[in-house]
């Protein structure tokens, strides 16, 4: 009975060496979680048995347990490394639509051939879908998840449809008077015939640009007018109808304000009234659509600014369009959210998905695949998806790496203390072969 004791010694101590070692052999390795073998003593007694003199039968491993503690941050130039602070692990797929999902907390992602983020080994980071506009997330279900591919092109051009402008002009000027009442003596390659101009740039059907000109004209005390020109032709800005003009060739647009320097009108109704403008063939002549029709609006996007008339220089507070010309890929970022934003060289911005992170009731209870990953079992619970830096999902840390867990020191102690066991199960295995041999020698 000694004898098979001091073989299961042999046993444990020989595998409290090989978990030793092999913590120490991946303490290099990005994602990688210690080992602790987890021993038990064996015990087996029947009813007739005298447990008060038992001795025990040996010891025998219950459980290689991963401690899934955190490791410390190496900080890359990769804007597609990611380290996990906090609790989570990172789901990848080995194809576009396969549902097999396995586990991991090491962030070394990279693009593949197709522009997808992939691992080292070609899996598919799994995302949230989300809005691509504003980036809010859909759906945090596991069903939902699916990989992302990061464009290299913004998509097809988009028209102007909406020139988006706030201000302020200047209440100190002196008015330009009319050369007839209602009849307009705006000339915009004549400065003196108006106060102050801005300018943005728009895009038609083709992606191609134009430059729409804004010119601002006094008229009486509280009283502007407004009127637009496309690459440099005059346009009709004065009624619902575009295309119509005034008997007397006004083409602009006339803004009210009151003592206090704000909008006569208040909002929703800011537009004074609404204004906008059709472009035709004479305006486009590249083959563009010729029924794309731009509205101009004086608020800011939100409509949280809209124009006044104070005694100060004339400031534009606000100048957006929304549309956009093809764009390439400059540069991609991932907040601590876990939400991807590509930025490309039109000024366009996408939000392309959200980094999924998942978690389990039981971390111990997964099960090693190799390469840092773990599969789901049985006793690690049902897989809990969430968004990262929410609940108790830890934050993204984008271009940074998480390091082993492994303390080498304390590594190096454990493996002296495995051998000095190992030895003594082997005097105790010595010490036994001695006694049956002296038994064995007696006449």
């Amino acid at each position: 009975m000694s004898f098979n004791i001091a073989l299961s010694g042999l046993s444990a101590s020989q595998k409290d060496l090989d978990v030793t070692a092999n913590n120490i052999a991946n303490v290099k390795t990005t994602g990688f979680k210690r080992s602790r073998v987890e021993f038990a003593d064996v015990y087996a007694s029947s009813i007739f048995s005298n447990n008060r003199t038992k001795s025990g039968d040996g010891v025998l491993t219950q459980r290689v347990a991963q401690q899934f503690s955190q490791g410390t941050l190496d900080f890359t130039e990769n804007a597609l490394d990611m380290a996990i602070k906090g609790n989570g692990f990172f789901a990848t797929s080995p194809s576009i639509t396969s549902q097999d999902l396995s586990y991991t907390r090491s962030g070394t992602f990279k693009l593949n051939r197709d522009n997808f983020i992939v691992d080292n080994e070609g899996n598919f980071l799994q995302t949230f879908p989300v809005d691509r506009r504003s980036g809010s997330t859909s759906s945090v279900a596991v069903s939902t998840m699916q990989p992302i591919r990061i464009p290299d092109v913004a998509g097809a051009p988009s028209q102007t449809s909406n020139i988006f402008t706030a201000f302020n002009v200047d209440a100190r000027v002196t008015p330009i008077i009319e050369t007839a009442p209602g009849q307009s003596n705006f000339d915009a390659a004549a400065p003196s015939t108006y106060h102050s101009s801005t300018s943005t740039t728009v895009f038609d059907s083709l992606g191609e640009p134009h430059i729409v000109n804004l010119y601002f004209v006094k008229r009486e005390p509280n009283v502007w007018d407004v009127y637009a020109t496309f690459d440099g032709q005059e346009v009709n800005l004065n009624t619902p109808n575009p295309s119509a003009e005034s008997a007397a060739g006004f083409t602009g647009t006339r803004i009210e304000f009151d003592a206090s320097g704000n909008p006569a009108v208040t909002p929703p109704d800011i537009s004074f009234p609404q204004v906008n403008f059709d472009l035709d063939a004479t305006l486009l002549t590249n083959g563009a659509d010729t029924n794309q029709n731009i509205q101009v609006n004086f608020q800011n996007e939100t409509g949280t600014s809209v124009p006044t008339q104070f005694a100060s220089n004339f400031e534009i507070t606000s100048l957006q369009q929304d549309g956009t010309t093809v764009g390439r890929l400059t540069s991609v970022e991932i907040d601590a959210a876990g939400l991807v934003a590509a930025s490309y060289s039109n000024g366009d911005t996408q939000f392309l998905g959200r980094v999924s992170l998942v978690n389990f009731a039981n971390e111990q209870g997964l099960e090693q695949i190799g390469s840092t990953k773990w599969r789901q079992t049985i006793d690690s619970g049902e897989a809990l998806a969430g968004e990262p830096n929410t609940g108790v999902f830890g934050a993204i840390e984008s271009s940074a790496l998480e390091n082993s867990n492994v303390n080498l020191t304390k590594e190096l102690v454990d493996l002296i203390v495995a051998q000095k066991n190992f030895q003594a199960n082997s005097r105790s295995l010595e010490v036994n072969s001695t006694l049956q041999q002296t038994i064995l020698q007696i006449r």
